[in-house]
């Protein structure tokens, strides 16, 4: 009989969705009529702006002409993608990105989670904690986590950064030596940002120790305060110890379309097993090319009229729609009382479970007296145990109504 990759049975398990699920099913069987409202999971419900479906429809007229019908596009992105990525995201923010550092692919979440395979199986992993779940499982699969420790609900080879009220979700810098660390901001779950000063010192750090970061700047749009870098590349050094990654899904809303980038700069640097120096911007060229056919026309035609004047215009007003109910939200949880962090650059509201209920015991009673689901913090890691994560995704109507059921209840 074949053998398994052993690390899989490290994994443990998708528990988070599937109890929530599991939960979320076992209370409509016994209250049918319950009018449930989800504020749990990170999916976008505004339909895809005028100008990006319009883009994708003539695309779609393209491949169905002869004469301007297109196969294999290049792996890495059509240049008209990428020149308008590195035109709007980068150069209109004073920073220099060349063509052969962007790569186009089908999402964020590929992308952080395939970046392990081209490093070492031994690449000590630091993660914030709460942490979004890829990060981790990924390099579980790859071996590098050592054994699950139900006692801390961590992995005993992965380096957790904490980040709660009390650091004020800013994590500290690793007090051992790590390889690969991954860092999110905005963050998902928690909602906050680092200013370009925090940022710094974690450039600061990379390079004094040889690290790599990898920054998931999936949220970026949704910024507001001026002091909040938008990418790490806007710190001097970085494009020496960073690669970054975003996305189209939240955006534009592509999370259906499927449409992202990486940019892994040419100065960026490893050591083979020789202590040879290489550049990781070749690696991932060869893993993106080998295993990895490119993002369709017709999507890459879509993601690339976000740039233009009438996509900018439209990809702003849907992003306002989600802040404002971001805003929505965040204040009718704080005019209980309650300890409420994100909302203002990000989607996501984190809070402070109320009465010293336990994040599941939160979910419960959610879902039982207000109809509402949430994400219960500790599904993010043990630093998220008493916390709750609520987003701004749905709509103006489901989110009024939601806090309305939430002011009502017994906190």
């Amino acid at each position: 009989m074949t053998q398994i990759n052993q690390y899989y049975t490290n994994l443990q398990g998708s528990y988070l969705f599937s109890e929530i699920a599991k939960r979320r099913t076992k209370f409509m069987q016994e209250n049918p009529n319950a009018q449930i409202i989800s504020l749990g999971i990170g999916d976008v419900t505004r339909g895809l702006p005028d100008a990006i479906t319009k883009a994708m429809h003539d695309a779609v007229d393209e491949l169905a002409n002869p004469g301007t019908f297109r196969g294999y596009g290049p792996e890495q992105g059509y240049d008209f993608l990428i020149n308008a990525i590195i035109e709007h995201d980068y150069k209109a923010r004073g920073i220099d990105i060349a063509t052969n550092e962007v790569f186009v692919s089908d999402g964020s979440k590929c992308d952080v989670g395939n970046i392990q395979e081209i490093f070492s199986q031994d690449a000590v992993v630091a993660v914030q904690d709460p942490v979004y779940p890829v990060y981790v499982d990924t390099n579980v699969m790859a071996g590098r986590s050592g054994a699950f420790n139900k006692e801390t609900n961590q992995y005993e080879n992965i380096v957790y950064l904490k980040c709660d009220a009390s650091n004020n979700f800013t994590p500290s810098l690793p007090d051992r030596k790590v390889d690969l660390i991954y860092l999110c901001y905005p963050n998902n779950p928690t909602g906050m940002t680092l200013t370009k000063e925090e940022l710094k010192r974690w450039v600061d750090f990379a390079k004094a120790n040889n690290c790599i970061i990898l920054y998931d700047s999936a949220y970026e749009a949704f910024i507001r305060e001026a002091d909040v870098p938008r990418s790490i590349y806007e710190i001097e050094g970085a494009k020496e110890v960073a690669i970054e990654f975003r996305s189209f899904s939240k955006t534009a809303g592509f999370t259906g379309v499927r449409c992202a980038y990486t940019v892994v700069p040419r100065e960026l640097k490893a050591k083979d097993a020789d202590g040879n120096a290489v550049l990781v911007n070749d690696l991932w060229n060869r893993r993106h090319t080998t295993k990895f056919n490119g993002v369709s026309y017709v999507t890459q035609r879509g993601a690339a009229a976000v740039y233009t004047p009438e996509g900018k215009a439209q990809i702003a007003s849907i992003i306002d729609y989600y802040m404002t109910n971001a805003g929505i939200i965040r204040d009718g949880l704080a005019s209980l009382g309650l300890e409420v962090f994100g909302g203002v650059n990000a989607p996501y509201i984190w809070l402070k479970t109320p009465s010293g209920l336990d994040s599941w015991a939160f979910f419960d009673k959610l879902l039982s007296e207000a109809n509402i689901v949430g994400t219960p913090g500790v599904g993010f890691g043990q630093a998220g145990q008493g916390y709750f994560r609520l987003t701004a995704f749905g709509s103006r109507e489901n989110t009024e109504k939601a806090v309305e059921r939430i002011t009502k209840l017994s906190l």
